[in-house]
């Protein structure tokens, strides 16, 4: 019987996703206005699965954090590969920066990279609370007051930001990548907290394509405001087969639900798909492969 040596056992065994995480931080790495590049999640810890996602913390230096988040599209989609613009994570908990998800295609597979961009006189404090592996350390000069202040301003500005009808139909599109995995992996628990949450960002993709200046929060007159119109009535029965649903779903319902989003999106706002016809045939076909 063959002998297998150590290092070819720990090659053989390598999670899947390190020749992405190791691309991806040569292209992060690659701007000066990042100081620190941090792993965290199941890839620092060593319980990665084929399904795992790749966490980045990104501390990027305090005045440059503005220009830096918004060139972040250009940057994932040119030198990364990303398949869609980001969403911006609304699930991730609030460590003082700004969460983006990105969907990138990868030797067949469509991975979903988590970044967390923070200003850089934050990252000493992310550290004691937040376990991580450092893969880059540039320990920057102190930032002045006035660039921190900035970047915290702007991340908190950032956040609070109306969505789009674009930005939402992303939100859908990542959600359900989130939700294959949960499906596959059993988290019924969790499946069932992320569908709710695609299920609200359906109700609030309705109300921006609709309602943009709605005095009603959450889903609050939803009939009374929305139901005017033949294409108003047809986007809350698309609602109603959404919310009619199993609690926790099937594969089969969250394809289902990306159809349906995407049906919806061409008669309530068919700008929101502007540009990103092909990206969207290609996530289809990735779906399909989950």
């Amino acid at each position: 019987m063959p002998t297998l040596h150590l290092a070819e056992l720990a090659f053989a065994n390598r999670p899947s996703q390190l020749p992405l995480l190791s691309r991806l931080a040569n292209v992060l790495a690659a701007s000066p206005a990042v100081t620190h590049l941090m792993v965290r999640g199941s890839l620092a810890h060593g319980t990665a699965d084929r399904l795992s996602d790749v966490d980045f913390v990104v501390g990027v230096r305090d005045g440059d954090l503005p220009a830096f988040v918004e060139a972040l599209d250009d940057l994932m989609s040119v030198e990364a590969g990303a398949l869609l613009p980001g969403w911006r994570d609304t699930i991730v908990a609030d460590l003082g920066g700004v969460g983006m998800v990105f969907l990138i295609p990868d030797e067949g597979h469509l991975h979903q990279i988590d970044l967390y961009l923070v200003p850089a006189s934050r990252v000493p404090r992310l550290r004691a609370t937040v376990a991580t592996a450092v893969l880059l350390d540039r320990e920057p000069a102190l930032a002045p007051a006035e660039g921190t202040a900035v970047a915290e301003r702007f991340a908190a500005d950032f956040l609070a930001r109306p969505r789009t009808c674009a930005e939402l139909l992303i939100e859908h599109l990542v959600l359900a990548v989130l939700l294959h995995k949960r499906v596959t992996r059993g988290q019924r628990f969790v499946a069932y907290s992320e569908w709710h949450r695609l299920h609200t960002a359906t109700k609030d993709l309705i109300k921006t394509a609709l309602a943009p200046t709605s005095r009603f929060w959450g889903w609050y007159q939803l009939r009374e405001e929305l139901a005017l119109t033949p294409i108003g009535r047809a986007c809350l029965a698309d609602l109603e087969a959404a919310i009619s649903g199993p609690a926790v779903p099937a594969a089969s319902d969250v394809d289902a639900a990306v159809e349906r989003t995407l049906a919806l999106v061409e008669r309530a706002c068919p700008e929101a798909l502007n540009g990103l016809e092909d990206a969207i045939a290609a996530y289809r076909t990735y779906l399909e492969l989950m």
